[in-house]
């Protein structure tokens, strides 16, 4: 008879042992000749070699289970313990899962452009209308390979004044001034990381969220860097955050052409980069439209109303320019 210790990392002991502990006492129960004791993050198990072997190679598999999905059900339990194949793993073409066990992947032709893209080049520009999926889908890209271990490091970005207003004008310090806008990015990371974890990230600045101007004078090596809301930048601003790229990194800039914040005169830096990039190999530009988008049905109908009255006042300001 033995004694072993077995370790439970990269992962939140809550989700492992269940609620009310209770895949810990189906463990239990399907090891009956083994006793086991849990407290925080260590297993111990008392019983014979064989056995404690076998429930290590187990645990492990369990552990893997819950870093790839979040989360873990009783019949995912069985299933591991009794050699099946999980049904999670009969799902194609999935990114990342959510922390809820929901798979996240493409829904349309033109997101799986995005992500194939993503695969074959060092920088993608993602262009659409609000809610197609271009800034969830780019954080799942950079979250899969996080998991997969082909970046050090994820950093996201976007231009931290929108909608006219200025940081100086907003009450609290820097971090309390800039968190507002980078809201968005945060949305998608806890949908997809388990809190706990992703605090853990975010103090080792394994994930890093910054606005825009703090990239100056940066190299950004072995990391998935993703600028969002770009179309909001200054040419000199995305020539700056362009020029960052470094060893063993890719660049995901997402942008919508139609909600550019800038002041009239402003020339947007998304659309001068288009202009400049978009022939160049190893670059891709993916542009999403209205059928990607995959937010309630009526922000597809409100983004089309908009496109029908943008391209009609447009019509209007060239028939005036002729008759001038």
């Amino acid at each position: 008879m033995i004694e072993k210790h077995i370790i439970l990392e990269d992962i939140d002991p809550v989700v492992f042992y269940g609620i009310g502990n209770s895949h810990l006492q189906m463990i239990k129960s399907l090891y009956p000749k083994l006793r086991i004791v849990a407290r925080d993050n260590i297993i111990k198990v008392l019983g014979d070699e064989a056995e404690i072997a076998k429930i290590e190679e187990h645990i492990e598999k369990m552990q893997r289970h819950i870093v790839k999905y979040n989360t873990i059900a009783e019949e995912d339990i069985l299933d591991i313990i009794n050699g099946r194949q999980l049904k999670a793993e009969a799902v194609k073409g999935v990114l990342v899962y959510s922390i809820s066990g929901k798979p996240i992947k493409s829904r349309s032709k033109n997101q799986q452009e995005l992500i194939d893209a993503f695969n074959s080049n060092d920088m993608v520009f993602a262009v659409g209308p609000a809610g197609t999926g271009k800034t969830y889908l780019s954080i799942a890209l950079a979250v899969k390979a996080l998991k997969e271990k082909t970046v050090k490091r994820i950093i996201l970005s976007r231009p931290a004044v929108e909608a006219g207003e200025k940081l100086g004008f907003l009450p609290g310090d820097m971090k309390e001034k800039i968190d507002p806008y980078l809201q968005p990015l945060y949305d998608a990371l806890e949908d997809m990381i388990p809190a706990v974890k992703l605090q853990d990230m975010m103090e080792k600045h394994v994930i890093q969220i910054a606005p825009l101007a703090f990239m100056r004078g940066r190299t950004l090596n072995d990391a998935i860097v993703i600028l969002d809301e770009a179309q909001n930048t200054t040419p000199a601003q995305i020539r700056m955050f362009l020029t960052r790229l470094g060893w063993n990194s890719k660049m995901i800039i997402t942008g919508d052409m139609t909600q550019i914040d800038l002041p009239h005169n402003q020339i947007s830096g998304l659309k001068e980069a288009l202009s400049i990039l978009s022939t160049t190999e190893g670059i891709s530009v993916i542009k999403l439209n209205q059928k990607d988008i995959v937010r309630h049905k009526l922000v597809t109908k409100i983004v089309t109303a908009y496109e029908a009255f943008d391209k009609k006042k447009s019509e209007k300001n060239d028939s005036i320019n002729l008759t001038k």
